[in-house]
């Protein structure tokens, strides 16, 4: 019987492709055709690994001359040359360290003088370990050039930049801080500790320098600062004025407009109880991560019915944890959507671990939770200035089964008496009055000279716009390198 015949047009489409494909995988040629086609993403990648490992041990080698010439040269040249000029009695600069907007260290203060006061009000944000090494150079020597003229400067973290110096006398330095309390090291109570700095470098090149006033939430750990900063009891920079960012907590107006801005963002929490979570970041600045332990499936399979839950992270951590759909309707990361300052205001159980926020929720007197699932490993990473077990003035608890057993069971186990008792030790002068204080201990009788005759309307805290930032074109000849790669943690400030 005959075979039918294939078509014309079908025999090329089946026989002349594989029969191709066949001679080619009999050659080397086509061995070198998957590694340079099929491979090549991988050994792009594997190229540009080597290209960053080397360009580290370049400046691994080169840092320690970097780090001289800038800190210890070029920001002393830059400041002196404008301390030539004399002294600008109404300008105020605010130097925020990392961040593209001012925190909340700075903005009831800054409000305050925005809308009661006629000073000429400067920001810098130097953007630290968040742009590159060339221009967190250029921020930091338009900031110097700004403050070398200013009467008053204002800091909320600490920076090698303010102390590779000496400031004029003629200039009121203020550290705002960014924290109440005493909780984790810092500064030169970090020496011996595998966070942070070594003595030798924190000496050569000092983070806490120049200071008119540093100011603290109680008189209780003024001694910490003291320590942490290099700075004799009979100095006096350290005092216990209150912190600034508290007062809001006492504005009736702030706490119902955070409650409408939780409700405007979710909905679902109207009628139910806010749990907040949050936690410290680890590790260095440069590369700061958040702990992964509270696992927010389970509390909504638990708690879900009468309670929603909020993740703030720590303003530094850039890869944080996703909220899964099943717990849309339970949980929501708000790091950027709502400020912690709100996020206070609404919650009625935080919980936290080794964060300074809880000095502040303290002034609420609401149960508190401490998720210290490492606090071996964090006391031998960084250490603390108080007995952890101790201070804590509410259940040390290492998962999350721990943190439900304890909410199931708050009404007969909070212990109010107890977080009283704390915030009497640790916020004593936060009491609603600490930014006017701080405005007259730093600007003194020229506060009443610079006062409005008509304040501007009073609008709530985190409206009123920013002023312009100063600006100066950079000087030829003062970039040393040519290096545009991010501040790496060995340059960033090792402070919190």
């Amino acid at each position: 019987m005959a075979q039918p015949q294939k078509t014309p047009t079908q025999q090329p489409e089946e026989a002349g492709p594989q029969t191709l494909k066949a001679k080619l995988q009999s050659t080397y040629f086509y061995t070198i055709y998957l590694f340079f086609v099929r491979n090549f993403r991988k050994a792009k990648a594997g190229c540009i690994r080597i290209h960053k490992s080397f360009r580290r041990s370049v400046r691994r080698t080169f840092d320690p001359l970097y780090k001289w010439y800038v800190y210890k040269r070029l920001f002393p040249r830059v400041y002196r040359k404008h301390a030539a000029s004399p002294v600008d009695e109404r300008k105020v600069v605010f130097v925020e360290l990392r961040l593209p907007k001012l925190t909340n260290s700075f903005k009831v203060l800054y409000d305050t003088l925005y809308r009661d006061y006629d000073f000429d009000l400067h920001c810098h944000f130097l953007r630290n370990t968040y742009v590159t090494r060339r221009q967190y150079r250029k921020n930091c020597k338009v900031m110097l050039a700004d403050i070398a003229t200013a009467k008053y400067v204002f800091f909320d973290e600490a920076t090698n930049v303010n102390g590779c110096f000496k400031m004029r006398p003629e200039t009121v330095v203020t550290q705002l801080w960014h924290g109440c309390g005493a909780f984790k090291k810092f500064g030169f109570s970090t020496a011996d500790a595998i966070f942070g700095a070594t003595r030798e470098q924190m000496e050569k090149y000092p983070f806490n320098r120049n200071y008119t006033r540093v100011t603290v939430s109680s008189p209780e750990v003024v001694w910490a600062y003291e320590e942490a900063m290099q700075y004799t009891p009979e100095s006096g920079v350290v005092k216990a004025l209150g912190s600034s960012r508290t007062d809001i907590f006492y504005d009736k107006k702030v706490i119902d407009k955070a409650f409408e801005n939780l409700y405007a963002l979710m909905p679902q929490a109207r009628g139910k109880k806010v749990i907040l979570y949050a936690p410290t970041f680890r590790g260095r600045v440069a590369k700061a991560t958040t702990p992964r332990v509270l696992i927010p499936e389970f509390m909504k399979y638990c708690l879900g019915n009468e309670y929603v839950l909020l993740f703030k992270h720590h303003p530094l951590v850039r890869k944080r944890p996703k909220i899964t759909d099943f717990c849309a309707d339970f949980a929501m990361d708000v790091t950027d959507t709502m400020t912690i300052e709100d996020l206070l205001c609404v919650a009625d159980i935080c919980i936290s671990d080794y964060s300074s926020l809880v000095f502040e929720y303290s002034l609420f007197e609401k149960p508190m939770i401490f998720l210290a699932h490492d606090l071996e490993n964090f006391f031998d990473w960084r250490g603390f200035y108080y007995d952890y077990n101790e201070l804590a003035p509410g259940p040390i608890v290492e998962n999350t089964t721990g943190v439900i057993d304890y909410i199931q069971h708050i009404d007969e186990r909070f212990d109010r008496a107890r977080v009283h008792a704390f915030r009497e030790k640790f916020m004593a002068s936060c009491d609603g009055h600490a930014t006017e204080r701080i405005l007259e201990d730093a600007f003194g009788d020229a506060l009443q000279a610079h006062k409005r005759e008509t304040p501007l309307p009073d609008e709530p805290y985190h409206l009123i716009p920013c002023a312009a930032d100063f600006t100066e074109v950079e000087e030829e000849g003062d970039d040393p390198d040519g290096d545009d790669g991010k501040e790496t943690a060995e340059d960033a400030s090792k402070e919190e």
